[in-house]
């Protein structure tokens, strides 16, 4: 459905503070996701990382622990085909569960709906969601 204010609106990145850059670009590129670009000095890397459909991670180094002062983001919810070998390689590659996969039906309006999601942990202890409409 096209925006009718905002002309070509659409999400182009969420950017995520990294307590560990190289882990986290790691862990992003083994789910698939492409390094566009790279910027910043040594002290402050920061990385622009295609999620498959031209939206980005914009990866920041030196996230530590603390949330910035701008708050921070709930989740990131990846559109998948398959949640379940999503939640897998993430698992492989170092995520944390959060909850497993999952079917939830929906007490939707106008139609009833029931989606498929799994939670995990990535490497700065930011939240996935691998998110499918059934």
């Amino acid at each position: 459905m096209a925006n009718d204010v905002l002309s070509g609106a659409g999400v182009h990145h969420i950017a995520l503070m990294s307590s560990d850059f190289e882990a986290s670009l790691a862990f992003y590129k083994g789910l698939g996701m492409k390094e566009t670009l790279r910027w910043g000095s040594p002290e402050r890397r920061i990385a622009m990382l295609d999620i498959g459909n031209g939206s980005h991670i914009e990866l920041f180094s030196n996230g530590g622990d603390e949330y910035c002062e701008c708050g921070k983001y709930a989740h990131l919810a990846l559109s998948v085909d398959d949640v379940d070998a999503a939640y897998e390689r993430a698992l492989s590659l170092g995520a944390k569960p959060l909850t497993p996969p999952k079917s939830v039906p929906l007490d939707s309006v106008p139609t009833k709906t029931t989606i498929r999601i799994a939670f995990v942990h990535g490497p700065s202890g930011e939240q996935l969601e691998f998110f499918k409409m059934l």
